[in-house]
């Protein structure tokens, strides 16, 4: 009698009326609490099979258990598995807002109150599906993941087998969406994020945007490109005594020296200082070349973004770069990558070492050994300016001898586009110095 009471009271309040209870509106209901359940699970599920730890997938895939059998099947797809749970969820959570709406209807008339309606069948029901279907399942399952997936094994394993043709069409449509939006990215180039910078610039700090170009060309740069040739590498014949490698240390200061037999292209290994420093006591007699490492070759085409991945994943900071016949081209170390982004790297103990004179504002100085992409950095010209004429060449001394097609003589001037090159030394077999003067810097 209290509960019609206060029915009634209600009633009169907000000014609605009450329909008789029926049996189908307590199969409604039950039907609600059902799916409500339903919901629970497939939510619960979801948070349970993409959280589980590596130890528990390990036991998961360890144990001959026939609920981890099932739980292994549906961890074998986890595209089928996720379109599976999305679909299952929305089809169940739709049901219960569709049966929620009508049970709502057929039990009250709000026809006279309609925002009390609203409230009721939109935010209360709302309310109740976030937190019975969603909330509280996810929170529990985060919790007991391993528990809630064994639970929910068996029937998950045999729902996505019953949703597979609607999950295979979602899938097939998601890849097909990733694949145009990433051939539409491939579609940005170097030179459009080089020019994007270049319009930035202006409001940024000349080295943040330097670093910034360096990194956006990182990866299309090759080992050959900034590799220091073997003309220039210090090394060490491995027949030498141990007194003319401690002179060739103290000399140098190098901190890794390879070592070669008879020839710069048989290289046996990399002697680390640091190795040494335990056996410098041991006199003339001590075998030095037991404490050499093995050398690490890459070849002259690896892109540098590659090669710092080696570098890390090896551990080691110098590779001997080889040409495409096995010969040894020079050597690149780990300061010659990161110089690409930052720029020269020097510390206290560094020689500098001088490769370009400045001579008045277009005209500058420049050793022969340069590489090109020094060059560029020095005069400020477009990079692969030259790509067109300078075949495989690497350095500006191979710049000239494939503009010239022979080693040219001293005093020797060759002109391509707006850039006039002087030979200043040169002896038999190499280009020493070399002129430049840029005739027009906007070009």
């Amino acid at each position: 009698m209290e509960t019609d009471h206060l029915t009634m009271l209600t009633a009169i309040y907000w000014n609605i009326q009450f329909h008789p209870f029926t049996s189908g509106m307590a199969i409604s209901i039950l039907v609600i609490v059902f799916l409500l359940m339903l919901s629970a699970l497939i939510s619960g599920s979801e948070v349970a099979y993409f959280s589980l730890s590596p130890d528990e997938k390990h036991k998961i895939f360890n144990t001959s258990a026939r609920k981890n059998n099932y739980i292994r099947k549906n961890l074998e797809s986890p595209e089928q598995l996720l379109a599976t749970i999305l679909v299952a969820n929305n089809f169940v959570n739709v049901g219960i807002v569709i049966l929620s709406s009508f049970t709502v209807d057929s039990l009250i008339d709000f026809s006279n109150e309609p925002i009390l309606g609203f409230i009721v069948q939109v935010i209360v029901i709302s309310f109740v599906i976030l937190l019975v279907g969603e909330i509280i399942p996810k929170v529990y399952s985060t919790h007991h993941a391993l528990k809630f997936a064994r639970f929910i094994a068996v029937p998950m394993y045999y729902t996505i087998k019953l949703l597979k043709p609607v999950n295979s069409i979602l899938i097939f449509s998601t890849s097909f969406i990733n694949n145009r939006i990433h051939a539409y990215n491939n579609h940005i180039s170097v030179d459009e994020l080089s020019q994007a910078l270049e319009l930035t610039s202006k409001t940024e700090l000349k080295e943040d945007t330097d670093i910034l170009k360096g990194i956006v060309k990182f990866g299309n740069k090759s080992v050959v490109e900034i590799m220091r040739s073997r003309v220039d590498v210090v090394s060490i014949d491995i027949n030498s005594g141990f007194s003319k490698v401690m002179s060739l240390i103290t000399e140098t200061g190098f901190s890794r020296i390879p070592v070669f037999s008879e020839t710069f292209d048989n290289i046996k290994g990399i002697l680390y200082i640091k190795d040494l420093l335990p056996h410098v006591h041991k006199g003339a007699s001590f075998r030095w070349q037991s404490i050499i490492r093995p050398p690490f070759y890459v070849p002259e085409t690896k892109k540098i973004d590659d090669l710092l991945e080696e570098f890390q994943k090896n551990k080691v900071h110098m590779a001997i770069v080889v040409d495409e016949y096995g010969g040894t081209s020079g050597i690149v170390t780990l300061e010659d990558v990161l110089e690409e982004i930052v720029g020269e790297i020097t510390d206290e103990f560094d020689e500098e070492e001088k490769l370009y004179t400045k001579i008045s504002e277009n005209k500058y100085l420049f050793d022969g050994k340069t590489l090109l992409n020094d060059f560029y950095k020095v005069t400020g010209i477009e990079e692969g300016i030259f790509d067109d004429v300078k075949g495989e060449a690497d350095t500006l001394a191979g710049l000239i001898l494939e503009l010239k097609g022979e080693i040219p003589a001293k005093n020797d001037t060759i002109t391509c586009k707006n850039y006039v090159f002087s030979i200043e030394a040169v002896d038999n077999r190499r280009i020493k110095q070399i002129k430049v003067e840029i005739k027009n810097t906007e070009l």
